[in-house]
This record gives C-alpha cells, structure tokens and sequence, in this order.
C-alpha cells in the first residue's frame, strides 16, 4: 500500500473510489516495463496509452528535451515561432501521404480532433459550401473527449451526461464477431454493411449538407477491430462521390502501429485530414497534430484577407519547442530502428502467431490483429457483461503485464521496441493471469 497522499488528484477514465481503496503507483519505467512500488516489474503490453512506442526512459530523448529546456523551454506560438517546431513539421512530411504537407500542432488527440472538425467546416465555408456542417462518425468510435470529439463518440458511456454536437450520424461498428471471428489481419465481412449505411444517410440528409467523414482506420477504444477488406477504399470512393471531406483519426494507428508510418500508407488510402497525437514523440512531453491536405489550407489562405489570421485558433503549448524537440529524437530512433515498419515483419508475424495461439485458453471468443495490434475477446457465460475483462486485467497486473480491458476485450498494443523475447514473456503471463482468472 502506497504511502502517498491520493485525496487530491481526480484521475481520469478511473473509478477513483476502488483505486484508493487498492491502489496501482508506478515508480520508474525502462525499455518495456513499468515498475511498481515494490520494485517489481510489468510488462508494458500497451505501451502506456497506445503512446510509448520507442520504449521507455530514451535516453536521446531525455537529452533533447534537457537541452532545449536550457536553451529555449518555451516562447508564444501566436505571432511568433521557433526552429524545432518548424523542423519537427517539416521532418514529419518525408512519412505522410502524398499531398498531404501541412500540420496545425495541438497539445493532445482530443485537440487534435476538435481542430480537425475546425479545419473542415471553415474549409467548406470558404469554398461556399456554407450548408455542408453535417458530420458522420461511426458506432464503437472514439475520438477523444473534448465537446466535438464527445459528440463523434461512438461509445455511449462517454457521450452520457455531456453536452453534444446534434448534427452528427453514425455508421455501424466494425466489430462483427458472429461473421469475422479469429480474423489475422483485415476480416472479410463488414464494408457492405457499411455501404449501405452510408448511403441511407446520404439519401436522408443529403450530400449537400454533409461536411466530413471520421473515422479511426482501425478501431482502439472500440476494441481494436482492424477495417473489414476494402473498407477503407469504399468510404473514400463515398466521400469523393458526394463531395465529403474524409478525415483519419490517427491518434492511435500513426508512428509505425500499422506497419507503416501511418494506417493511410497501410492501407493505400489518402484522407484529407489526418489526426495524430500519442506517439508523436514517443508519448514524453504532451503534443498532438493535425495533418492536412495542401489544397485545404490554399483554399482557406485564398478566401481570408490576407491582414488577419487564416485560422483564429490554437493552443498555448502548440509546437512547443520542448516538445517539438522530443519528436525530433523520436523521429531519429523511429527511422534509424526501422520502427515504422516493424510491424509487417517479422516481429510482426510472430505477435501474430503469439496472439492466435492463446485460442484454445477458455473463453475465448475471438482473436483479432493487424501490425502490433491485438486484441482476445471472451464470452462471460454467467458472469455479468464486461466484467470479465477487469478481472483479467487486475491479474495482469498481479502477475507483471500491463494489458487493457475495453469490456470483455483485452486490447494490446506493445512498443514498437519490444523483442520477441518480451513478446514469449507476454504469452507466458497472459495465459497464466487468464486462466487464474477464470478458475
């Protein structure tokens, strides 16, 4: 039992009243473990938050960040800028799609996504497409918490008792057990199914009242549910065939997740508006981003006069120079370990085979993957629904394996960096927490 002092501090996404009661204190963190109080290790099987993808404690990092706090820890960004942020942003444009050369920094996801909602309707209305304010999203989406992001929320628990946006459908989830079960990589079945979801709220609302599309390419607060196969093209073959923008939310899948820099090269499918947060440098000093199109910020720069600012938003911490410098030594590990790309070789098929082979543990119900994403799915039979999966997930805990229950799904997502004999260490203590927990 820790000795500190936790009255004070209101903790997010946490039931602060069973944590005190049996708290959880990390102390140090290296490679790809967390420590406890007690000196014992646990296997960091999410990397943080979806975040940490070159491991812990960089030392490059740590320096970086030391050497620019020394030499300039902060100056505004309204008005004014600084070398890291203008090179951090040109450095990041050699992993983006093609046409996309822009980014607007903000300080997390949740702002990220807001700014992108932002940047596409002053983008419709600079273009005269003043009625198009009309947002989809999607069922089992997430997208942050702030007031935009909550009302594209496909998880209603984190919609409940919040003020939302109202203009805003949902297409179905991804998630489609009875039909994809044990899927490696994209399942078969899903895009028809949202074909014509989408063309239902095409027929409803019209086009012309509809300004984007968000989605994340593969779900993560949803239960990491990779896109069925060709689903991805078809919403981009839907959006260009109705004029809609199309946005990525890419919070989770960018910096290498996928196999690829980002989930958009993955999956060959250029979005308009990307967002990116988390891993940008590592998940060491708060930063997030958006992504856009060239064409978009034309657009917007042509139709403002050229005495005021084209965008009157931001955020006092975007592109500080603090952070921007952490993302630069992340970016030299990112692409001196090929960490981008890791994920479709060879460590990535052996996660895979690792995570397949925990089918035969009781329970199970599905299986899903795709670059260094996964996800076991259990059925509770009399147990209450999704209270399995906390269960598991405190005796991870116990026995050294930091691993995140979304209900019934327990979701994982290791650093970039993890070996494969980290990999063997997470199996091992997996299928042990598992069945200790249903026996």
């Amino acid at each position: 039992m820790t000795d500190l002092n936790l009255e004070h501090w209101w903790q997010p996404f946490t039931n602060v009243r069973a944590f005190q009661k049996n708290p959880r204190v990390f102390t140090r963190a290296e490679g790809s473990f967390l420590f406890r109080e007690d000196g014992g290790d646990v296997l960091d099987i999410t990397a943080g938050l979806w975040c940490c993808n070159i491991g812990h404690a960089r030392r490059e990092v740590a320096d970086a960040v030391r050497d620019q706090l020394m030499q300039l820890d902060y100056a505004p960004p309204f008005q004014f800028g600084t070398p890291p942020a203008f090179q951090f942003a040109t450095r990041l444009m050699a992993h983006t799609p093609e046409g996309i050369n822009r980014i607007f920094f903000t300080n997390s996801g949740s702002e990220a996504v807001d700014t992108a909602l932002k940047i596409a309707h002053l983008y419709q209305f600079a273009r005269g497409k003043g009625s198009k304010t009309r947002f989809i999203s999607r069922q089992q989406g997430y997208h942050g918490v702030n007031i935009g992001g909550t009302s594209m929320q496909g998880l209603p628990t984190n919609r409940h008792g919040f003020p939302l946006l109202q203009e805003v459908d949902f297409l179905p989830g991804m998630l489609d057990i009875s039909r994809n079960a044990f899927s490696r990589g994209c399942p078969e079945h899903g895009t028809d199914r949202m074909t014509d979801a989408f063309e239902q709220i095409i027929a409803l609302r019209g086009a012309d009242s509809i300004c984007a599309v968000i989605i994340e390419p593969i779900s993560g607060a949803g239960g990491m549910v990779p896109p069925p196969q060709g689903y991805l093209q078809k919403v981009r073959e839907l959006c260009d065939e109705h004029d809609i923008l199309l946005i990525f939310d890419e919070v989770i899948t960018g910096f290498g997740r996928t196999g690829s820099a980002f989930a958009a090269t993955e999956f060959g499918v250029t979005p308009d508006i990307m967002t990116s947060a988390k891993a940008i440098n590592g998940g060491t000093v708060p930063m997030g981003g958006v992504f856009v199109k060239d064409s978009i910020q034309q657009t917007i720069f042509d139709n403002t006069p050229d005495t005021v600012p084209e965008f009157f938003h931001g955020n006092t911490y975007a592109g500080t120079p603090v952070a921007a410098a952490a993302g630069l030594a992340a970016l030299d590990i990112y692409e001196s370990e090929g960490l981008f790309t890791c994920a479709s070789g060879a460590k990535g098929e052996h996660w895979a085979n690792t995570l397949h082979a925990m089918g035969d543990l009781p329970q199970v119900i599905d299986i899903r993957n795709y670059g260094l994403l996964g996800a076991v799915s259990f059925d509770p039979l009399d147990a209450p629904a999704k209270s399995l999966g906390p269960r598991i997930h405190q005796r991870c805990y116990e026995n050294g394996l930091l691993c995140r229950a979304v209900g019934d799904h327990m979701v994982m997502s290791p650093p970039l960096s993890i070996s494969e004999s980290e990999i063997d260490l997470f199996a091992e203590r997996f299928r042990k927490s598992v069945l200790e927990a249903l026996g």
